[in-house]
């Protein structure tokens, strides 16, 4: 139950944010940019649209599923690289590049 009334809760928070943008981009455009360019003003429709393609244009589209984030996967890795000995490091080295048939940055046979 308890994580039923979370993921509503989740689930209104982004309903709510999603107008919430689309109210503030349509305030703001018909504030300045009509003013500043003459520009038609927008509805609340056209504002979200304007959301929308500002973030696949600006944003692109991200999904991170790894669940730390990529910064602490970075951190994650250069500490385990930091902590390998030298020889350690030059294993890990051929056995992925074997594995991906890759010499760092130069396909081979893929």
């Amino acid at each position: 139950m308890k994580w039923i009334l979370r993921g509503l809760g989740i689930c209104a928070v982004v309903v709510l944010a999603f107008f919430l943008f689309g109210y503030v981009t349509m305030y703001l455009w018909n504030w300045l940019i009509v003013y500043l360019f003459h520009l038609p003003a927008i509805d609340f429709k056209m504002a979200i649209g304007l959301v929308v393609l500002s973030k696949l244009l600006f944003g692109g589209i991200k999904m991170n599923h790894s669940g730390g984030g990529g910064w602490g996967k970075r951190k994650m890795w250069k500490a385990k690289w930091e902590s390998m000995s030298e020889e350690d490091r030059n294993k890990f080295q051929s056995e992925f590049a074997e594995r991906c048939k890759m010499k760092w940055g130069k396909k081979m046979d893929c």
